[in-house]
């Protein structure tokens, strides 16, 4: 039976739109519009299921229309939805992003609120099968008590996506409020390390976390690549070049690349390099997931 790897956290419909012109304040701006489906969790199980690997992804869908394209969409590209649920009168998560002419984000509005039915009692309920896990995948848009809990009870290497600032902190609260404070991965921006941290250098950042308990800690750095460092091996690694289409989903296939090099045994920091070319992949896609990223990184 092949090694399965968990996913936890959300799944949104996405509505990303795409400017023709500069952006004009307070008016309305020419662009292209593109549909679709987003959530960090969402899409680093996306990817890894493009990759090959078996995915079962445990998220909470809405109980409204959008939740039920977000499940079967899910169900469509074969990932394992049995420890999921649809919560009957919730609205499913939603994110609306505005991107400049070369693809960079504006602004970007999350509605993820449905995320807080990911509770301590619901991990608990499912903690046996995902300790079956070769690997468990989560990001930050659960609570940080939901964190501490699988950081308490996850006997599968935690691999731990910061999402953005303000929710990149629950995963620090939760290691300083853990039994078991050691994590195997965790990957932020550099805007994320800076601001968790309080330094002002990404090597000074990355070694604050490792301090935490942090095994393996990647900071990726847009265009300028990524740094690494495992406490005693560290690296840092140049970004492909690439003429970015969109950058919403690069993040999260950079973690999916991390997991799948690591489920390949690949050794650290070489897991690096798979991350990024994860990364260049999604920059290529008008989409959060480029449906052609196993054709560049395996």
């Amino acid at each position: 039976m092949a090694a399965i790897v968990s996913v936890i956290g959300g799944a949104n419909f996405d509505i990303s739109a795409t400017l023709t012109a500069p952006f004009v304040a307070a008016d309305s701006n020419m662009g292209h519009t593109t549909l679709g489906y987003g959530g960090v969790a969402r899409n680093i199980a996306h990817n890894l299921c493009l990759l090959g690997m078996s995915v079962r992804f445990v998220t909470a869908f809405g109980g409204d229309i959008f939740g039920g394209l977000c499940h079967d969409q899910c169900k469509h590209i074969g990932l394992d939805l049995s420890l999921s649920e649809q919560i009957k009168g919730a609205r499913n998560g939603i994110y609306l992003c505005i991107n400049n002419q070369s693809g960079d984000m504006i602004a970007a509005v999350a509605d993820t609120e449905i995320i807080m039915h990911i509770t301590p009692a619901f991990l608990e309920k499912r903690m046996s099968e995902l300790n079956q896990s070769a690997a468990i995948v989560v990001d930050t848009n659960i609570s940080e008590e939901s964190l501490k809990y699988l950081l308490d009870n996850s006997l599968a290497p935690l691999f731990v996506d910061a999402v953005s600032t303000a929710k990149a902190v629950r995963i620090i609260n939760a290691l300083s409020k853990s039994k078991n404070p050691r994590l195997h991965t965790l990957k932020l921006n550099q805007k994320e390390a800076l601001a968790v941290t309080g330094c002002t250098s990404v090597v000074d950042a990355a070694m604050h976390l490792t301090q935490l308990g942090i095994e393996h800690v990647y900071i990726t750095l847009g265009q300028d690549g990524v740094y690494c460092t495992s406490g005693q091996l560290e690296a840092r690694l140049p970004a492909i070049a690439v003429e970015v289409v969109n950058t919403t989903g690069a993040g999260d296939a950079f973690l999916a690349g991390v997991v799948y090099a690591y489920l390949r045994e690949v050794v650290f920091p070489n897991t690096a390099q798979y991350g990024l070319r994860a990364a260049y992949a999604t920059l290529q896609s008008a989409q959060a997931v480029n449906p052609d990223i196993s054709k560049i990184i395996i």
